[in-house]
């Protein structure tokens, strides 16, 4: 059966990062994946938490603006809600695991991931367009060092009995198996979230679903690395 957009079951969804997106942050992009689209922004900020001892540090926030989905959803006025939350600390994991940031001065980068459109994977394209705004971040302000590889991710999961990579929403409200991947250029994975939503799945699905996430994000590397080899906008 083929799939409603005509994709293969390994081929993502056309993926463009826009390096420079906005002109303030001292790096930004903007990621589109099918029809979902994230403005990723990276800030550097004089201190560092407390907690770092006057060492680096790296952290995400995360937001989806109203009309992102079809129906408006609400401003978190009073800080990010549970679901916003979860994926703010994933996008900090995610960056903070290819940043020594023993290796920073006493500053923080922050990268904001705002939703623009959501047509699913919004958390996985946060991470990946936050890569390219905090690796061309660290660029500008010299800090190049302490970027120590590449980290992207992408959705996978089991969908009318076979896994596939890269889901919108149509295939992601309705997998019997959903699981977001992120990992390294060296193929390290920093996080698996999956979960079955209707039968348990065995083994030889689970190693299906990160073969095909893995393939995924040797495409992404590539993308991202186009993206920050971009010339830096004045």
């Amino acid at each position: 059966m083929a799939r409603a957009d005509g994709r293969a079951d390994d081929q993502l969804r056309p993926v463009v990062i826009e390096p420079d997106a906005q002109r303030q942050p001292a790096g930004s992009a903007l990621i589109r994946s099918g029809d979902t689209r994230v403005l990723c922004a990276a800030s550097h900020e004089e201190g560092a938490p407390r907690f770092r001892e006057r060492r680096g540090w790296v952290t995400g926030e995360y937001a989806m603006l109203p009309g992102a989905t079809d129906t408006r959803s609400r401003r978190e006025r009073n800080g990010p809600g549970g679901r916003s939350k979860e994926i703010e600390r994933l996008i900090g994991r995610s960056l903070r695991a290819v940043v020594d940031l023993d290796a920073l001065p006493d500053v923080t980068l922050t990268v904001d991931c705002d939703v623009l459109d959501a047509d699913g994977g919004t958390r996985t394209a946060a991470i990946t367009g936050g890569w390219v705004a905090l690796a061309r971040a660290m660029r500008r302000h010299g800090l190049d060092a302490a970027l120590t590889g590449q980290i992207a991710a992408v959705s996978v999961g089991m969908v009318d009995g076979r896994p596939v990579l890269d889901l919108p929403y149509e295939e992601d409200h309705r997998a019997d198996v959903d699981m977001n991947v992120v990992a390294t250029a060296a193929g390290q994975l920093v996080e698996v979230q999956g979960t079955a939503e209707g039968a348990p799945f065995g083994r030889t699905d689970l190693d299906a679903l990160l073969d095909l996430a893995l393939a995924g994000c040797e495409q992404l590397f590539v993308l991202q690395r186009a993206a920050v080899a971009a010339e830096v906008a004045p």
